[in-house]
């Protein structure tokens, strides 16, 4: 049993136009070890399957009506929010997109560490190295000290100094550096990372992937990275599932799907990557748009877009087909030549 199962799930989010059908039945497994690349375009549901799996999700808007998302064999669509706090901070970590907008400015970076410490702790008083019902003045002391080792961990330079400093003295590349320190300070079994190095430049952003990847290592975690960087997937990932329209196209080792793409949708987001030999001015693009999710196209939605398209492709979601040992394509052409 792995440790995250997402099984045929489904989410809709109520707007003032309708119901959109974000999720249309994703299914995913992610074991320790493993950190798996969620990709995609713009708006094709990464960041709520992340968020869906935290529960982070406010009901309403969303809606979920169908499916399974198990964690370590608990069932997190059954669980209330008290169980869920238990395991945010614990042992489901998440780190945010914006280190701008996740750190509260009005408080020492210490301080909400400190917090995350004791939450942490309440669950698991091992995690502050003190035995179950320590007094709150040696269990704050204890917090500090885990922050501190915490920033030195992830590369912050006299932590010691910093951990009493404000989210404006640090650089972008520090908060985020922030941000993975407090998502790891529970020592999580899974760690979700939305989008960690979009607002980086390209060094900072090597040196907080190879942190990851380094942790992965040290601490056997299961990583969900979301990203649409198929570079940082093809760095640091051991697995990629491509998302379309609330969709999971094709999923398996990174090194067989993209070496060997098989859906059309996964071929258009590697030609679009440029290389050393692209000309200026000349990337490759796909045609059309991402359809409308309040009012999707029947069948695959990928259909409208794709140059393999035959009226059976409007009939019903294609099923994944297996491709290889750890490799499977959602696309009925796929299935044909099969």
């Amino acid at each position: 049993m792995a440790l995250l199962e997402i099984d045929n799930l489904h989410l809709a989010m109520r707007s003032f136009d309708g119901e959109a059908q974000v999720l249309n039945g994703i299914s995913l497994s992610v074991d320790k070890g493993q950190v798996w690349g969620l990709v995609g375009e713009t708006g094709c549901g990464k960041s709520v399957t992340g968020l869906s799996v935290a529960r982070l999700l406010a009901s309403p808007p969303a809606r979920y009506f169908g499916g399974a998302i198990r964690f370590d064999g608990q069932d997190l669509m059954q669980a209330d929010e008290a169980a869920m706090r238990r395991l945010r901070g614990r042992r489901i970590g998440m780190i945010f997109q914006d280190p701008t907008t996740n750190l509260n400015p009005v408080f020492r970076i210490g301080e909400q560490m400190v917090d995350v410490a004791l939450h942490a702790g309440a669950t698991d008083p091992a995690i502050l190295g003190l035995p179950q019902g320590a007094p709150r003045r040696a269990r704050l002391a204890a917090a500090r000290q885990l922050a501190i080792r915490m920033l030195d961990r992830v590369g912050i330079p006299k932590a010691v100094d910093r951990v009493d400093d404000y989210p404006h003295q640090f650089s972008g590349g520090m908060r985020q550096r922030v941000l993975i320190a407090m998502a790891l300070i529970g020592k999580p079994d899974l760690l979700i990372a939305d989008e960690p190095t979009t607002a980086l430049d390209v060094s900072v952003q090597a040196q907080i992937l190879q942190l990851l990847y380094d942790l992965v290592g040290e601490e056997g975690l299961a990583v969900l990275l979301i990203t649409h960087n198929l570079g940082v997937v093809a760095q640091i990932c051991s697995h990629v599932a491509v998302m379309y329209a609330g969709n999971i196209v094709e999923s398996g080792d990174v090194r067989s799907v993209f070496k060997q793409p098989g859906h059309p949708y996964t071929r258009a987001l590697l030609a679009a990557v440029p290389t050393v030999q692209s000309v200026r001015g000349a990337l490759q693009d796909l045609p059309g748009a991402v359809p409308d999710l309040i009012h999707p196209p029947p069948g695959c939605r990928f259909a409208p877009r794709c140059a393999l398209a035959t009226p059976a492709c409007a009939q019903a979601l294609p099923a994944p087909v297996p491709v290889g040992p750890l490799h499977s394509v959602s696309c009925l052409a796929v299935g044909a030549a099969a």
